[in-house]
């Protein structure tokens, strides 16, 4: 049981850096002419972030996420080198 447990740490690992990598990569090539589609994606989550005042302490939520073409090639190659390691 516990090393189906790791596996599913590192997997959630390898996709999350998917994400990141492939989103960095997105909005880099957002710059080149014939890589501009690499960038095209969507942002949702909140725009204005939930502000809890309870006198004593202020608390700040708040969650936005922006996926794009190149973040879910990313986690598509993350999920390939996992399955092959």
């Amino acid at each position: 049981m516990a090393t189906r447990e790791k596996n599913i740490w590192i997997l959630m690992v390898f996709i999350l850096s998917g994400l990141v990598i492939g989103g960095l990569l997105g909005q880099l090539a957002s710059s080149v002419d014939f890589l501009w589609w690499l960038s095209y994606g969507q942002e949702f989550g909140l725009t204005n972030p939930l502000i809890l005042d309870l006198s004593i302490v202020k608390l700040t939520f708040g969650l936005q996420l922006k996926i794009n073409i190149a973040s879910i090639i990313g986690v598509a190659i993350a999920i390939f080198i996992y399955r092959k390691v």
